[in-house]
């Protein structure tokens, strides 16, 4: 009877004292960083410069404003968008679909100039 046995060049695998094997530490920091960043790509982040203009604006996001915005975030890069204006009530927030970020926020009173550059798309929260 002939065994197979599979060999991948250059990859050796850390066993236990009883012969089991299982991931070495490095293995196991990999992992964990690549959790963590792949966690990081998926949530909403808001820039400094757009937490300075909400504060400056006396504005507070609540959890129920981060998942409106979340939502027109997915579904302007369903779209295709790269860089959105999102209209959450009286609030227009520029946002980076890409890196799922929220790069500038203006309030009603600063909105009155009423242009936005550089944005692709427009999308109401």
């Amino acid at each position: 009877m002939v065994s197979r046995v599979n060999v991948t060049p250059g990859v050796q695998r850390s066993q236990s004292p009883d012969g089991s094997s299982r991931a070495s530490p490095k293995q196991k920091d990999f992992a964990g960083t690549l959790v963590r960043e792949s966690e990081r790509q998926e949530s909403l982040r808001i820039s400094l410069h757009a937490q300075k203009r909400l504060s400056s604006s006396r504005v507070t996001l609540t959890d129920l404003d981060i998942q409106r915005i979340d939502g027109a975030v997915r579904r302007a890069s369903e779209k295709g968008s790269n860089q959105s204006l999102v209209m959450l009530d009286n609030l227009a927030l520029v946002v980076s679909v890409k890196n799922k970020v929220v790069i500038t926020a203006v309030d009603e009173a600063r909105a009155r100039e009423g242009i936005f550059t550089n944005i692709d798309s427009v999308v109401i929260a």
